[in-house]
């Protein structure tokens, strides 16, 4: 038996849990988050309180935080640029994927630009988050207010 051959860059598999973790920041749908995350440990590094959210009490804590922090938000839209980083080590994998937010917060529309490093390990035939980190390269308001 061969081995299959080397990939480069993430498939749609991979991306899956990714974009199901990005279509809930948009709506704060939370069943999107339904198999998206490790059954195990789970590490989420954020930029706000309290920054770091371990194991299953910490992800918990974490939905409750950004469905509240996402409903403040409207009109919220991600772009995904191209992943950077791929690596894959048998059930475990790992990639960088910088990402371009838009919306609308306290009346004012916005761009974030920024990127998230994920560590994503293989459970029950899926994907799933087994860690991620958010880093925020560039904020922007695209509104003036009066002087």
């Amino acid at each position: 038996m061969t081995e299959p051959a080397a990939i480069a860059t993430p498939d749609a598999a991979m991306m899956s849990a990714p974009t199901a973790l990005a279509r809930f920041l948009e709506t704060a749908d939370a069943a999107l988050l339904d198999g998206v995350f490790s059954a195990g440990e789970v590490t989420i590094l954020e930029n706000f309180a309290p920054h770091v959210f371990q194991g299953q009490e910490g992800l918990a804590l974490w939905r409750a935080i950004m469905t509240a922090h996402v409903g403040a938000i409207g009109e919220l839209k991600h772009e995904f640029g191209a992943p950077q980083d791929f690596g894959l080590t048998g059930e475990t994998m790992h990639f960088t994927l910088p990402t371009r937010w838009t919306g609308l917060r306290d009346g004012r529309r916005f761009t974030e630009l920024g990127g998230w490093t994920f560590v994503q390990v293989r459970e029950a035939g899926a994907w799933r988050i087994r860690s991620y980190g958010w880093a925020v390269v560039s904020f922007e308001w695209l509104d003036q207010t009066d002087p």
